[in-house]
């Protein structure tokens, strides 16, 4: 290993002791950007890893609300600030049970490459907090948005730091999020915030962009190699929530059969084909659980979760989409999935599969799409969100899509070009983080040492 890359490892683990998600994050790319650094010694005297891997700013605050009870609850509210280099600070709200500072870091952290990649003028950042959105009523939600915004707003703004939705905030949390900023500010900012809903300054496109944008990085990846392509093609999904939804929409267009999704409970299995249309309804009409699928379609199959390995990589594929969380596929899910013929992996997720199960991939040369490759669609689509907001113009659905679609291309020849140069084979993991961070060293190069 180079010392450099070996010494600042070392550091990073000593100084982040405990904190798994955000030292498996930079390990990932600090390993795979060593030619560039061996390339580059003058990147040590001017220690540019090391500012590369620290936040410029943490922000922690506490988020009292009250319930339906009349009770006092105290949460704990995050935003990491992580990159601006290229742009204002860019990144989701995460409101989930799991949300702690190391995941938020390595959200954010993941978050400057991924929004580089996307060649938009967007920096990285992170938030969120450990409040639960499921199976609080709509009051509580609300109270507690509001309460969450009332500290938020003082540290964000459309040129400074723009959030967005991510796990457990969708559109109706974004909207309760506008309005108490809007609220204390008194001020149309909608350039505040992206993900908004379509009365009130949303992008067409946005709801669907991530899954749309990880099938079109797929498309081209199977392209690349072999001329292959989706059509005919057996696709389990994990997760159901916007990214699987829309991951599922696309890959149907292109002719695949999608036999599996899945929640935190469990997944269904129907190999005559996913109904779409009723995951949508239980999901985002209802708010209800994927094993309600079996009411409608009884010959389909519920295989509840039991342990960490979802029993969704069970299920004989060609192509896995993880699309759900962190670390949801193993080592030893990754074994099953290969054993059973699977040609290709595309991450939906932020880091969905473990370290080991990336090695494993690669090492039977199975095709990886990387995270912050492959799902860059949102963060994409939520700049192009930003863009209309400032112009007070309003792009077509197919304006919009084609847009993605473009950038998504554009991306995937990025990490091409960059494992090419490097003599990378399909290692488009190493491809996606040389790439963005060449990018991220020049633009810190040229700014000087701050």
């Amino acid at each position: 290993m180079n010392k450099y890359i070996e010494k600042v490892l070392n550091d990073v683990k000593t100084n982040n002791y405990g904190e798994n998600e955000y030292l498996q994050a930079v390990e990932e790319v600090l390993l795979t950007i060593e030619p560039v650094v061996k390339k580059h010694p003058e990147y040590e005297k001017i220690a540019l890893l090391e500012r590369m891997i620290e936040p410029e700013r943490i922000i922690t605050f506490r988020v009292p609300y009250i319930n339906d009870n009349g009770k006092a609850i105290v949460h704990r509210g995050y935003r990491v600030q992580f990159s601006s280099l290229i742009g204002p600070y860019k990144g989701g709200l995460r409101f989930h049970p799991s949300v702690n500072q190391s995941i938020m870091k390595f959200l954010g952290f993941e978050q400057i490459f991924k929004n580089a990649l996307t060649g938009l003028p967007i920096g990285g950042g992170k938030g969120g907090s450990d409040f639960d959105p499921k199976d609080k009523s709509e009051g509580e939600i609300m109270r507690f948005c509001q309460s969450f915004m009332t500290e938020l707003q003082r540290h964000i703004g459309k040129d400074i730091d723009v959030p967005a939705g991510d796990i457990g905030v969708g559109e109706r949390e974004i909207g309760y999020l506008f309005g108490q900023y809007k609220r204390i500010k008194d001020v149309y900012e909608g350039g505040v915030i992206t993900g908004k809903g379509l009365s009130y300054g949303g992008s067409l496109v946005r709801k669907e962009a991530t899954g749309f944008g990880l099938i079109y990085f797929m498309r081209e990846m199977l392209k690349y190699n072999g001329n292959q392509s989706l059509k005919g093609k057996t696709v389990t999904i994990s997760g159901a929530g916007n990214v699987a939804i829309y991951a599922c929409q696309k890959a149907k267009e292109y002719g695949a059969n999608v036999v599996a999704m899945s929640d935190s409970n469990g997944c269904v299995y129907d190999p005559e084909g996913i109904d779409l249309a009723l995951i949508k309804q239980i999901k985002e009409q209802k708010r209800g659980r994927i094993y309600e699928y079996l009411e409608m379609h009884h010959k389909a199959e519920y295989i509840e979760s039991i342990n960490e390995d979802s029993p969704i990589w069970e299920i004989k594929t060609d192509i896995a989409l993880p699309c759900a969380t962190q670390n949801e596929l193993t080592l030893n899910s990754a074994k099953k999935l290969v054993e059973n013929g699977l040609i290709a992996v595309g991450e939906g997720a932020n880091m969905p599969c473990t370290k080991e199960a990336t090695e494993y991939f690669l090492s039977n040369n199975i095709l990886l799409a990387p995270a912050k490759a492959a799902n860059a669609g949102g963060v994409a689509t939520s700049a192009i969100e930003m863009s209309q907001n400032s112009m007070r113009y309003y792009m077509n659905f197919e304006e919009v899509d084609n847009m993605l679609n473009n950038i998504m291309v554009n991306i995937f020849n990025s990490c091409k070009t960059a494992a090419d140069e490097y003599n990378l084979g399909n290692n488009y993991i190493a491809g996606a983080n040389i790439a963005s961070f060449t990018k991220l060293a020049k633009a810190m190069e040229a700014q000087g040492i701050v």
